[in-house]
């Protein structure tokens, strides 16, 4: 084993040698395989649960806010409860014909609902609440959803928004019923003859795609993908298995990062979930603050647009930030790449905090994967490194026209999109290896134990009028980097164009900091991200960066602020708090237009 070293308080974490078995094909393609053989995969997460409520049932396994205090469950009172709920199901004649359906935030009925569907053996359609708001209206999103799985059953935090979405579909009739009322539904005591059924190749759950590009397309999600998974994870990360993980989490379950990665990995080492009911948002991250003062986690997992809300909090309530980090084992982003000067500032803040450089890992996958694919263990100067494969799954780098496309093969891969044999047909290219749309390379060639770099969504790199590739997310991040604190995030222009252009999402209070640094007790009326000194200092970050850089394809020459911040009801921004390129460049094409009419910064 190696071990890396923390400097300062806490014990070392230890970690495994990287080792990998690397080909390279005749047709340039790069397999890739961990040479940790994979554990089997004997048992479900139901069964989980009943293993830890025998060891352990007084552990909290989740909790959650409720009205000023919090709610708290236990792994013996969970498994009870599970068991109750899945007794009723059955009598409510759910298969796999007519599944179950969960709509709502995240939530302790949720997780029991969840959990008595696999120990039923029925699967369980986790579907994000936003798709039955009014906002959403013709709510046409959930009608496909409807569509694919034919509920047998619906449990919903808001019955009546669900009601109203159904009206014009043709499943008005489904039963719909209340995720906070289950106890209408439990059966005390009727657990007689409820044997839990080891289905490991099954359809278990059913999470959707984005459907950024179209309809969201259900992914089957069954027992073995989710297993190997979380058992992998502690092959590589051998700390979960000494110390059960404390998480704070508000990542939704109906994503397969919060749901699966997180949700799974406390179930499996027998942790405890603190339901975060906050948002990375102005309105959301005080929340998200109280959650983390009450209970600090050993682990904290958050995508970037989290953890740049959260920072300006943390470098200037030196108190909270000594809370956060006093027993934190690890950070964690995912979802999208983390721009350098985020990692940085985290690193910085936690040595000041605890006195020594937290581990920032990271890892890379998708709703067809549950959701790992690769993982970090082992030091990296790249912030954007994926990591390496996980014990048990293969990594094919395969030629594309400007770049390798990552594809993967493995246990943890879905069987293919419910219901939908077509698309299923073109997921797999004809070696069986998942087709992901996401772009990569070897950090190092010839050693490929350095980790893999992440290249960007395929789908969202582009030509200039000059015929040359523009790798967008890796002009994402240089110049997000570039103008930290003051730039959450950034979309890039250009396409069919001579040179390249950034919308740019600000973060206003970096801006409202940066302008008291700047301007003292001086008043200044209106948002912070609008003043003249923001634009000079952002143009001046980029400017630096553009003189670090050669060719069109890499450096900037216009941009634009946007006032408006992403819309999650028109598509520009995912639940989980990332931007969605192409949509956002659909959506604002009249910005796009001005912003090109305009002179160069």
């Amino acid at each position: 084993m190696n071990i890396h070293l923390r400097a300062g308080l806490g014990p070392p974490l230890l970690f495994p040698d990287v080792e990998l078995h690397s080909e390279t094909r005749s047709d340039g393609a790069i397999l890739l395989r961990n040479r940790l053989a994979p554990l089997p995969v004997t048992t479900g997460l139901a069964q989980r649960l009943r293993f830890w409520a025998h060891r352990a049932p007084d552990r909290v396994f989740l909790s959650e806010a409720d009205g000023e205090g919090r709610r708290f469950l236990s792994y013996g009172q969970a498994l009870d409860e599970v068991i109750s709920v899945a007794t009723a199901l059955r009598e409510a004649g759910l298969s796999a014909d007519r599944p179950l359906m969960a709509i709502g935030p995240n939530s302790i009925d949720q997780a029991v609902f969840l959990l008595a569907a696999m120990m039923l053996g029925v699967p369980i359609a986790v579907v994000s609440p936003a798709y039955v708001q009014p906002a959403m209206r013709p709510w046409t999103k959930f009608s496909a959803v409807l569509e694919q799985v034919t509920p047998g059953l619906i449990v919903a935090a808001d019955p009546e928004a669900v009601r109203a979405a159904m009206r014009g579909s043709r499943f008005v009739g489904t039963p719909v019923t209340g995720l906070g009322g289950r106890e209408a539904v439990a059966r005390r005591g009727g657990a007689d003859g409820l044997i839990p059924p080891l289905l490991l190749d099954a359809p278990a759950k059913l999470l959707f795609t984005s459907g950024s590009t179209g309809m969201p397309k259900a992914v089957i999600n069954t027992q073995r993908m989710m297993v190997s998974n979380v058992q992998a994870l502690g092959q590589v990360w051998p700390f979960l298995q000494t110390r059960p993980p404390v998480l704070v989490d508000w990542l939704p379950w109906n994503h397969t990062f919060g749901g699966n990665f997180c949700f799974n990995l406390v179930l499996w080492y027998g942790g405890t979930l603190h339901i975060d009911a906050g948002k990375p948002t102005p309105g959301g991250i005080g929340q998200t603050v109280a959650a983390l003062r009450a209970s600090p986690p050993t682990a904290y997992f958050n995508v970037p647009a989290g953890f740049d809300a959260l920072l300006p909090i943390l470098e200037q309530d030196e108190s909270f930030a000594e809370r956060f980090f006093e027993r934190l084992d690890i950070l964690f982003n995912a979802g999208a790449g983390l721009p350098a000067s985020l990692r940085e500032r985290l690193q910085a803040v936690s040595e000041r905090a605890c006195g020594r450089s937290t581990p920032v890992l990271g890892a890379w996958g998708s709703t067809e994967t549950a959701p790992c694919s690769t993982i970090l263990y082992f030091h990296t100067r790249h912030a954007a490194n994926l990591g390496v494969p996980l014990p048990g799954t293969e990594i094919k780098l395969a030629p594309t026209a400007d770049r390798a496309e990552l594809r993967v093969r493995g246990p943890n891969v879905t069987p293919g999109y419910w219901r939908d044999s077509a698309a299923t047909s073109a997921m797999f290219d004809q070696d069986g290896f998942y087709r992901s749309g996401d772009a990569g390379q070897l950090i190092e060639p010839l050693v490929p134990e350095a980790g893999i770099l992440f290249g960007g969504r395929l789908a969202e790199n582009f030509k200039l009028l000059s015929g040359t590739w523009v790798n967008a997310d890796e002009v994402r991040l240089t110049a997000v980097a570039a103008t930290a604190p003051l730039v959450s995030d950034a979309v890039v222009a250009g396409e069919g164009r001579a040179e390249l252009g950034l919308l740019l999402f600000l973060n206003e209070e970096a801006c409202r900091q940066h302008l008291e640094r700047l301007l003292g007790d001086e008043l200044f009326d209106g948002p912070a991200a609008s003043h003249p000194l923001i634009r000079q200092a952002i143009a001046s970050g980029l400017g630096e960066m553009n003189a670090r850089r050669a060719g069109s394809s890499t450096r900037v020459a216009r941009f634009a602020i946007m006032e408006a911040p992403p819309s999650a009801a028109d598509g520009e921004i995912t639940e989980k708090g990332y931007l969605n390129q192409r949509a956002v460049l659909q959506r604002r094409a009249d910005l796009v237009d001005q912003l090109y009419d305009q002179k160069t910064f």
